[in-house]
């Protein structure tokens, strides 16, 4: 296990890269160009300034999160071929700098939900919320609008996006689920035998929460759908990003036994915990198992047991001692996440010595 973490570039995250380099484990950052709008080209210089500024540090960039695929993909759209030829491009700017991973969603519209960005648990932390019920009931435009209040700039709801959500739910109206499955096979098609050539795996995320939201399409939902995705292609570069929160949000999903199953297939690892409400709600808890509802310890597990040697990160955290950051993204609990996952790993790799002493 390889461990990373998430960087959103100088001015423009309350973590710095002198404080990830204080974590014990992790080697690389998890990049992206997070100015830079979906379809547009990723420049050489700007991916080999994000390099200077990691190199200091002695941080690689295997790992990209992510070159954001254009909504007229998604739908189908006569004008997607400009914007696929833009991301071969963007792959092909990446590779420049050792990226060897790229994780990406085709989520419809919204990358994410949450009803709470700063939800108050019994300890007197925060984190990112979900509540069932108000989703099912809210106009999506007052969930933008509280999204967008944090003063940071959050993934998958950046305002420039956000200028054209009325047209693109409006373009939805009318696109089925099998619909924006047969859209994903082509964009496929077309962008991994770029993404193969030039060594990099593509690793697509579980949609988030893993159900339909405001009657949008969603696919990556449980381990059907994950077989259905990767029976696509048999290229080397058609891979998976396992988020272990994402799939972990429906209590149907068996997230130790998804990994056990497509183990060789996950590029990229999201490890991070849940806890689940008997409504439906969920909150993003601590990485410690008995704090939410995913078998955290039986998630490592799986992983050691099967040697994973790809990339991982603690996923969001918790916002704790009075820390301001960007929702989910702090320092102080996604460090400790991180190193609750190596004292897990440890563990089982004292045991794996012993039984084989």
């Amino acid at each position: 296990m390889r461990m990373t973490f998430r960087w959103y570039g100088e001015d423009n995250d309350s973590v710095s890269l002198e404080q990830i380099k204080q974590i014990p484990g992790v080697e690389g950052l998890v990049w992206g160009l997070h100015h830079r709008l979906a379809g547009e080209v990723w420049t050489e210089e700007e991916v080999m300034e994000v390099k200077a500024q990691a190199d200091k540090q002695g941080f690689h960039l295997d790992v990209v999160e992510s070159i954001n695929v254009h909504e007229d993909i998604k739908l189908g759209l006569p004008t997607r071929d400009q914007y696929i030829e833009n991301y071969k491009e963007s792959l092909r700017q990446v590779a420049k700098v050792g990226a060897k991973v790229v994780c990406f969603n085709f989520m419809p519209v919204f990358d994410w939900t949450r009803t709470d960005l700063y939800k108050e648990m019994e300890d007197g932390s925060t984190a990112l919320f979900y509540e069932k019920a108000k989703v099912e009931q809210m106009d999506p435009y007052e969930l933008i609008e509280q999204t967008t209040t944090s003063g940071y700039t959050m993934p998958g709801w950046e305002p420039e996006r956000l200028k054209t959500i009325e047209a693109s739910l409006k373009a939805y109206e009318t696109v089925t689920e099998e619909d924006v499955w047969e859209n994903l096979g082509y964009f496929l098609n077309e962008v991994l035998p770029v993404a193969e050539a030039e060594g990099i795996k593509m690793a697509i995320h579980p949609d988030d929460p893993p159900w339909p939201v405001f009657n949008l399409p969603r696919m990556i939902t449980s381990e059907k759908a994950i077989e259905r995705y990767l029976s696509l292609s048999d290229s080397p570069a058609h891979c998976l990003t396992l988020c272990s929160g994402s799939l972990g949000a429906n209590p149907n999903n068996d997230v130790p036994a998804i990994i056990r199953r497509f183990h060789d297939r996950i590029a990229f690892a999201h490890i991070r915990n849940v806890k689940i409400y008997d409504n439906g709600d969920f909150i993003e808890s601590s990485h410690r198992t008995q704090d939410g509802s995913v078998r955290i310890d039986d998630v490592v597990k799986a992983y050691h047991e099967n040697g994973f040697t790809g990339y991982a990160r603690p996923d969001h955290g918790r916002h704790i001692w009075n820390e301001e950051c960007r929702p989910g993204y702090g320092l102080y609990d996604r460090a400790l996440g991180i190193m609750h996952l190596w004292g897990l790993w440890d563990a089982y790799e004292l045991v794996k010595q012993k039984e084989e002493a």
